[in-house]
């Protein structure tokens, strides 16, 4: 799978286990973030990951930053893109079940790591979207004006 991850300072840490991961795995990694832990804007990075996803270079993305709050928000106000800010695993696996996300967020400073991974873990292990009234659902979104 090709995945495009970005991350403020606060997600350094964090970003650089995931793309290690997910590369042993075998998918194929697209580095947006920054390595620097100076402050910076989370929103230009969650551009990155949002226009890689709408464009196709990317099936999905993740993106980490203090809480994942901000990256949410910040990549939900891309046309088309769905992005989840996740806790646990079960989220993970529903939000691609029934909302067709194709971001995951994740809080550097509200997981552990080990939570984290495997968050990350089942959000790319569930690929099937439902469907059926899901997808109705989902179509409403592009109404909103």
């Amino acid at each position: 799978m090709k995945i495009a991850i970005a991350n403020d300072h606060a997600g350094v840490d964090y970003k650089n286990q995931i793309v290690k991961m997910l590369t042993e795995l075998g998918h194929e990694v697209f580095n947006f973030g920054t390595d620097e832990k100076i402050s910076c804007d989370y929103p230009d990075y969650a551009e990155k990951v949002a226009r890689a996803v709408i464009d196709g270079k990317a099936e999905c993305g993740i993106l980490v930053c203090g809480t994942g709050i901000g990256m949410s928000i910040a990549a939900n106000k891309f046309k088309g893109i769905r992005a989840s800010l996740c806790a646990d695993e079960f989220s993970a696996e529903m939000t691609r079940l029934h909302n067709d996300s194709n971001v995951l967020c994740l809080g550097a400073r509200t997981l552990g790591i080990e939570v984290a991974l495997r968050i990350v873990k089942k959000y790319i292990s569930t690929t099937e979207f439902l469907g059926g009234n899901h997808a109705r659902r989902i179509s409403k979104f592009n109404d909103v004006k």
